[in-house]
């Protein structure tokens, strides 16, 4: 027979061996009987390419088809293995497998079946971010030659085996974010080379081992997200080359030991989230290199060391939400940095240790004991963005030259015993995202030069003494969202103005003395969720307008003057009796009030008259407004389609799209209010039923006077780029758009489930939605986010995730929907932009900054996931477990129980779901932490939803302390 013949068979052979599921170990006796002149080190390295056949055989099919280039189709490949181009596969010079990396491939398996003795001329291993599971074998200690290893980001379990002590040339280990359990192992500290470490993000317990401080060449330690209990060793010092020290959000105890000061080269020190306490020690003045100090949310007591203000590198503290005393030590006057002292127990007069920050960019002194007056110089700040001293004890006036600090972005100055006018001064805040005032004993008008801020999204002025008429001004905010003017003397009537603020999504106008009627304008505001006007003087009727306000959720008229019928959307029909009680004749089909038996015709003449003749004017501008906009598109109407699914209507769609547009005009009877089931900030969503049957929903975009020409353009753009550019099955799917003269809309698949916001508002709907079917609901979420963010390019961010947003098909699964103020994350651009989203499934950091990232659909997912487990909206219970002012109100929340909070429309989770509640409520408070670098990333949270928690205590005795703890 051919020699070569034979060759071929026998490789043929070998392979079919090595791909059953079932094959014996091959050892380098079957090499040595085919070639009798094999020397070591060829049987070396054919071991080499058998560990890896054998680990790849393993693996899942998916895994072993992105690995189709690991074969032995010929009859080099054993032997010339490095010039194979085997995928992720390096060499060294000797021909010898050196270097195995596998990052992000989506690897599933585990590494049991790698044979590392096989491959101990390995030098960097990087499995990073994959979906490996099982345990660490101990057998890795093989790998004497490794200096590289990435385990980062899998599913992997079990402890750190102590042989890793072995590895004596380590200079890079991680397995951030994994379940790895145990304890850390004293054998860690005989990898002297290390210079990083990483075992963040893992179930790891135990104590920090003393033997760390022989790691003298540590360069980042990083720890967090453990359950690590006990005193933080004092070795620690002797890492002297250290630069990044993470141990926070664990369950360390004891004081902060004074040889931390021996680590002159650190320059990032977060301990936060544990249980430490004591005093803060004065050796970190030895710290000439810090820049970053955190310490917040543990139980230190004392005053803040003098020695502080040798920190001249310093650009952060945060030590809030601790019990720390006393006045702040003037030494630290002259740095530039962030500060949050904020919850403490700190005291002093403000005017005369505060006020002289010139450099300050960012402070924030809330909830503490300080007393004083405002001084002149806060005005000197010029550089200040963030001035929050809330809940304290500051009397005397506003300086007006506070105002001269033109850089602010968040001014709170609310709960406090401040007297005299809001400063005419406060124009100068052109920046100003953000401004408190709630609480004090302000008196005077509101200036009218409240209308310069045009950048403001939240306006607190309310329980003061101011009197007079809210200035038709304000409506020149048009970004706000939150507007209280509450608890005050204010007169006259309700501007209309306030109906044209767009963005506006919570007004709160009451206990004041305000006459007159409700403006019609007020119902045609498009993201209107929460309005308040009991206890004034308001009369006649409910314009009808709020009939079509269908985003509204929450709304108190009480004790006022009002007649006529409840308008008919849920917010009036099923609120409480309390929120309509005392009023003129109000009447509607609700318990309580007598029932309407004619509907008065006057009324609706009169309201006709209002919003007709104001939008004889507004025709005019919408069709040269609307033809504008359809020279954008096309001149002609256009309809394109991406469904071509046998039998569905929209597979044969025109070009020109005239067919099915007429179609949609004649069964939604041109747009007939009858026919809508949703309004949003971009457009109202109709529910139309085609010819043959099929039914679609409609989202006809606003008129451009609505919401404007360029913010029409561009949210048509958003939503048409981002739903033709995605296409997961949890995200909702577009048949076709259409740019034409009178109409702008899209047209998606029908959703028959509704909203989530509709599901959980409806008590009868919520008592059908079992605790299953919510957890796999927030997983569909969680699965098109983490899509959006990690697997389009350029990440998509959705800026608008809320329950009114989730739509539910038959089979109750999630979609998400509303992509028309999605944006596409520029890498070399800062992102920063107007602010969009719903108020109260918006991220806090937006109150400062306009600048959009991933991590603002994280604090939205964690709204969200909290909103589904307790049936209604949770910002009561997010302020709560992050409002704590100190240790003794932190330890409340290890006695309330979660059970508490859970919705109780239902019956408690059974034993196998009660986990996956736990699980999910954890992930959503890490999802709302005030702080988003600390916030998972959408692709974890969806890993994680994949996984169980494991929970040696009953659901009903879990607190609420034990999930932020954990």
């Amino acid at each position: 027979m051919d020699k070569h013949l034979c060759s071929q068979l026998f490789f043929l052979g070998l392979l079919l061996i090595l791909t059953t599921t079932c094959f014996p170990i091959v050892t380098a006796s079957h090499f040595t009987t085919l070639k009798s002149n094999e020397t070591a080190k060829q049987i070396s390295h054919e071991n080499e390419v058998v560990a890896l056949l054998k680990w790849k055989a393993s693996l899942d099919n998916k895994s072993q088809s992105l690995l189709s280039s690991w074969s032995i189709s010929n009859t080099n490949a054993i032997s010339n293995l490095c010039n194979n181009n085997w995928f992720g596969i390096g060499c060294n010079k000797a021909g010898r497998v050196a270097y195995l990396n596998l990052t992000s491939c989506d690897i599933q398996g585990t590494l049991r079946n790698l044979n590392f003795s096989s491959l101990n001329h390995l030098l960097r291993l990087k499995l990073y971010n994959n979906s490996l599971y099982g345990t660490i074998p101990t057998n890795i200690g093989n790998l004497s030659k490794l200096y590289y290893l990435e385990l980062g980001s899998n599913f992997l379990s079990g402890p750190i085996p102590p042989e890793i002590g072995l590895l004596a040339n380590m200079w890079f280990f991680s397995i951030y974010h994994n379940n790895i359990t145990g304890y850390v192992p004293q054998q860690i500290g005989l990898m002297r080379e290390l210079v990083t470490i990483d075992l963040g993000y893992n179930r790891i317990t135990g104590m920090i081992p003393s033997t760390i401080g022989n790691l003298s060449d540590l360069y980042f330690l990083a720890f967090p997200n453990n359950d690590l209990w006990g005193y933080i060793p004092s070795s620690i010092g002797n890492l002297t080359k250290l630069e990044i020290l993470y141990l926070f959000s664990n369950q360390l105890s004891g004081p902060i030991p004074e040889e931390i000061g021996m680590l002159k080269s650190i320059q990032d020190f977060e301990l936060h989230e544990n249980h430490l306490s004591g005093h803060i020690p004065k050796s970190i003045g030895n710290l000439s290199n810090l820049t970053i100090l955190s310490l917040r949310v543990n139980n230190l007591t004392g005053h803040i060391p003098e020695e502080f203000g040798m920190l001249s590198s310093m650009s952060e503290i945060d030590l809030r939400i601790n019990d720390l005393e006393g006045d702040i030590p003037s030494s630290i006057s002259n740095l530039t940095m962030l500060i949050d002292l904020s919850r403490n127990k700190f005291t002093g007069n403000i005017s005369q240790s505060l006020g002289m920050y010139q450099i300050l960019d960012y402070i924030d002194l809330s909830y503490n004991r300080f007393h004083g007056e405002l001084v002149a110089t806060w005005g000197l700040c010029r550089s200040l963005t963030g001035f929050k001293i809330s809940n304290n004890y500051i009397s005397g006036k506003i300086p007006d030259e506070l105002g001269e600090a033109s850089q602010l972005r968040v001014l709170d100055l609310s709960f406090n015993e401040l007297t005299g006018r809001i400063p005419r001064t406060f124009d100068n805040f052109t920046k100003l995202l953000e401004l408190r005032l709630n609480g004090n004993r302000l008196s005077g008008d509101i200036p009218s030069t409240i209308g310069k801020l045009s950048k403001l999204s939240h306006l607190n002025l309310a329980k003061n003494n101011l009197s007079g008429l809210i200035p038709t001004q304000i409506a020149d905010c048009k970004e706000l969202v939150d507007l209280n003017l509450s608890q005050n003397a204010l007169d006259g009537n309700i501007p209309f103005q306030i109906g044209e603020m767009n963005a506006l999504e919570t007004l709160d106008l009451s206990y004041n003395m305000l006459i007159g009627e409700l403006p019609w304008q007020l119902g045609e505001l498009k993201s209107f969720h929460e309005f308040q006007i009991s206890h004034n003087e308001i009369s006649g009727f409910i314009p009808s307008s709020f009939s079509q306000c269908l985003s509204l959720i929450s709304v108190n008229i009480s004790y006022n003057q009002l007649e006529g019928p409840l308008p008919n959307i849920p917010a009036f029909q099923k609120g409480p009796f309390d929120a309509l009680r005392n009023n003129k004749g109000l009447c509607g089909d609700v318990a309580g009030l007598k029932a309407c038996s004619l509907v008065n015709r006057g009324y609706k003449k009169r309201d006709t008259k209002l919003i007709t003749l104001p939008m004889l004017g507004g025709i005019v501008f919408l069709i040269v407004a609307l033809l504008l906009t359809s020279l954008i598109y096309r001149r002609s109407a256009r309809i394109e389609s991406r469904n071509h699914q046998s039998g569905d209507l929209f597979a044969v769609w025109s070009f020109d799209g005239k067919m099915v547009y007429e179609e949609i005009i004649k069964a939604t009877e041109d747009f007939n209010s009858n026919h809508c089931i949703g309004v949003g900030g971009n457009g109202s969503v109709f529910k139309a039923k085609m010819p043959n049957g099929q039914l679609v929903a409609v989202k006809k975009l606003h008129t451009p006077e609505t919401i404007g020409l360029s913010n029409l353009i561009e949210g048509f753009r958003s939503e048409i780029r981002a739903l033709t550019e995605i296409r997961p099955r949890n995200i909702v799917k577009l048949y076709g758009f259409c740019s034409h003269a009178l109409h702008a809309f899209l047209v998606y698949e029908f959703s028959e489930g509704g909203s989530l916001l509709d599901m959980l508002s409806k008590d009868e709907k919520a008592m059908e939605f079992k605790w299953i079917t919510r957890i796999s609901i927030l997983k569909d979420v969680a699965n098109a986010l983490a899509y959006m963010h990690h697997d389009c390019s350029p990440p998509i961010i959705h800026r608008d995730i809320s329950s009114k947003n989730v739509l539910l098909d038959t089979g109750n699964r999630g979609h998400v929907s509303d992509f028309g103020s999605a944006k596409f994350l520029n890498p070399h651009s800062s992102n920063w932009t107007a602010f969009a989203g719903t108020y109260g499934y918006a991220a806090p950091e937006l109150a400062y900054t306009m600048e959009v990232n991933e991590k603002c659909d994280v604090y939205s997912f964690g709204v969200l996931a909290l909103e589904v487990i307790m049936g209604k909206h949770p910002s009561d219970f997010i302020s709560y477990i992050f409002s704590t002012s100190s240790a003794s109100m932190l330890k409340s929340l290890d006695h309330k129980m979660l059970k508490d909070v859970l919705d109780k429309r239902i019956s408690s989770p059974s034993i196998e779901v009660a986990e996956k509640v736990l699980l999910v409520t954890k992930l959503a408070i890490s999802c709302v932490h005030s702080i988003p670098q600390f916030r998972p990333t959408m692709k974890q949270v969806s890993l994680q939803l994949s996984r169980k928690i494991s929970t040696s205590k009953e659901l009903s005795f879990v607190t609420i302390g034990e999930l932020l703890a954990s």
